[in-house]
Order: structure tokens, then C-alpha cells, then sequence
């Protein structure tokens, strides 16, 4: 079975296409397409015009890939920097009409649910307990469980794109101190609750997937990504402190020279390491372990195992109902 997927980010537009013999997705073809949604929306959070013309030529690009290589039309779904917009459906109708691709907005939840589904499977059994941090664009997620599925999930809006945009002025850069402290406390203050749940569960092992954090490795000595998915990747608090102290001395060009830093990323970078810091320091987590897979492994293994009666109770919400922002805390349903 060849399955496809397209992931619309907050910066990117990512396609996958994998064979699923024998449970495990396996990618033999992946594209990309760097839109930078988040750069392009009003004060309000509406996507433009221009925009939506993009995401429709990146999604049918990704469509047609898909069908060369073989693979069945692709499960597509949107995180955040859609799910938010004011004008979410006039956009997910806009790419219906003109691919004929459906993509759905995943909740937050729903995010941190298949994310942790994704990182249990390449991290293992051994990991025992553990805990899952994600940042993304417009949002923080964060699991918790014990078996294939998490016992409790959270998603905030914590994303490293949606703080650069609300305390670091395009103007001062790099910003002043008291900005950067601003948004600490921020973070501090939406974090109280979920790291108390964190810190009470007491996780054997705690794994950290997304671009950010992978970024932030790499920047704090992790091996860089030429060397393989299979190289372990840790995460280490007392590194990531002091290379918020270097983020925060340079502008966003000087930043974009850092290894690991990306130039697209450069400016949300700051963010992104004060939110992993945060979020480590609040749930007394020294070390983490960074995981290559994430929510598209995540889609992908539970489409292939819950076939696709699930992905379609998905996809049939897309358009039919409004998405009202991330959601504190939810107790999930464990399905082992």
C-alpha cells in the first residue's frame, strides 16, 4: 500500500509519500514548498488573497506528485496558522475548488494525540511513561501516556511564530530585554498548569519533536541532520540556556549564520528557545530526547492501522465546523 500525505504548516507545505508494507510508513518520495503562511496574514489572523493562491498551486503541485509516484490521493490536513484564521473555511473551499484535495484542521489536541503517536513508535517501548513537547508555528503541544496513545494531551497558544509576531518588534532587532522577559513570563504563566500535570506524572523519558526543537539541538551540539534520522539527538536545558543569552545578542541575519538556525526560521528562533527552555525548566526536564518522527508519522500510523473509516471521521469535519482557537487540557481516552 503507497499512502500520501500533505502537511500545511505555519511556514511550509510538506508532502510525503510512503509505502506501508509491514506497519511502518516508509517515505520514498518527499517535497516541499515554502510558503511562510504566518508571514502573510493580518492583524486579525486572515490569510491573504495572495496567499490562498499560493497554498492552492503548492497543494495541487503536491496532488500531482503524488499521483507520479503512484500513491492514492493525499490525506491533507492544516495546523494552526489555518485552524485559527478568521476565514478558515473561505480557504479550505478555496483549495477544494482548485485541487480537489480536501484538507482538514486538525485541533490541537488531535495534533498532540497523533504527534505523541508518531514519537512513541520511533523512541520504543523502552522509553516507558513519557512525556511529549512540540512547537510549532502557532502553537505548544504537550502529551502524556503510558501505551500507544497519550492518558492526558494540551495544546497552547505557545507556537515560536505567534510570540515573535506579539513581543518582538521587526524594528528592534534584536529586541531589548525587556521584550524577551515579557514573553517568559507569558509562557511561565500558560505552562503553570499543564507542567504541574507533567511534573505530578513523573515521565521515565521525555521527547521533544518539531523543527524548533530539532533546530535547537543542533545549535546546543546535536549531530546535524547530513548524518542520519538514526544518530540519537538529545536536548540539554543547561545548554539551551545559554544559547538563549546568544539568540537574544544578535539580530535575525547574524542568527541565520548559527548552526542549525535556518534563515527562514532565524527570527522566530528566539521564541522557539524561550518556550523549549520554559517548558523544560517548569516540568523538571534536564535532558531530552529528540524525536525525527512527528505528527505526518503519526497520520500515517494510524491510518494504516485504524484504516480509513478513521481518517475519514476526520476529513468530513473540515469544512463543516469552526475550529475556536487551542484547547487548555484534555483528558484523552487511552487506546492501547
Amino acid at each position: 500500500m503507497r499512502l500520501s500525505l500533505v502537511d500545511v504548516g505555519s511556514n511550509t507545505v510538506r508532502l510525503v509519500v510512503a509505502d506501508a508494507e509491514g506497519g511502518v510508513p516508509l517515505p520514498v518520495h518527499t517535497a516541499k514548498w515554502k510558503l511562510r503562511l504566518s508571514e502573510h496574514v493580518d492583524a486579525q489572523g486572515r490569510l491573504s488573497e495572495e496567499s490562498v493562491g499560493r497554498l492552492v498551486e503548492a497543494v495541487a503541485a503536491a496532488g500531482t506528485a503524488a499521483q507520479r509516484w503512484g500513491a492514492a490521493g493525499p490525506l491533507a490536513f492544516a495546523t494552526a496558522v489555518v485552524r485559527n484564521a478568521p476565514n478558515r473555511l473561505e480557504v479550505l473551499r478555496a483549495v477544494r475548488t482548485g485541487t480537489g484535495v480536501q484538507i482538514c484542521t486538525l485541533p490541537g489536541e488531535v495534533e498532540a494525540e497523533l504527534t505523541f503517536l508518531g514519537a512513541r513508535r520511533w523512541i520504543g517501548w523502552q522509553a516507558g511513561p513519557f512525556a511529549l513537547f512540540d512547537i510549532g508555528g502557532g502553537s505548544l503541544e504537550v502529551a502524556f501516556g503510558r501505551g500507544r496513545m497519550p492518558d492526558f494531551v494540551a495544546s497552547l497558544p505557545l507556537g515560536a511564530n505567534r510570540l515573535t509576531r506579539e513581543f518582538f518588534a521587526a524594528a528592534e532587532d534584536p529586541p531589548p530585554a525587556r521584550s524577551v522577559k515579557a514573553l517568559r513570563r507569558k509562557v511561565r504563566h500558560q505552562l503553570r498548569d499543564v507542567a504541574g500535570r507533567i511534573r505530578w506524572e513523573g515521565p521515565r523519558t521525555v521527547v521533544a519533536t518539531s523543527r524548533t526543537f530539532q533546530q535547537l539541538g543542533r545549535l546546543c551540539g546535536a549531530a546535524p541532520g547530513r548524518e542520519g534520522p538514526f544518530v540519537p539527538r538529545y536536548l540539554a536545558r543547561c545548554d539551551l540556556r545559554s544559547c538563549i543569552d546568544t539568540l537574544a545578542a544578535l539580530p535575525t541575519a547574524e542568527r541565520a549564520q548559527l548552526p542549525g538556525i535556518s534563515a527562514p526560521r532565524a527570527r522566530q528562533s528566539l521564541a522557539g528557545a524561550v518556550v523549549a527552555h520554559t517548558v523544560m525548566k517548569l516540568t523538571g526536564t534536564k535532558t531530552a530526547t529528540i524525536s525525527p518522527w512527528a505528527i505526518r508519522e503519526g497520520v500515517l500510523l494510524r491510518y494504516i492501522e485504524d484504516g480509513a473509516a478513521w481518517w475519514s471521521a476526520i476529513a468530513d469535519r473540515g469544512e463543516d465546523t469552526v475550529t475556536t482557537g487551542s484547547v487548555p487540557l484534555r483528558i484523552a481516552t487511552p487506546t492501547h
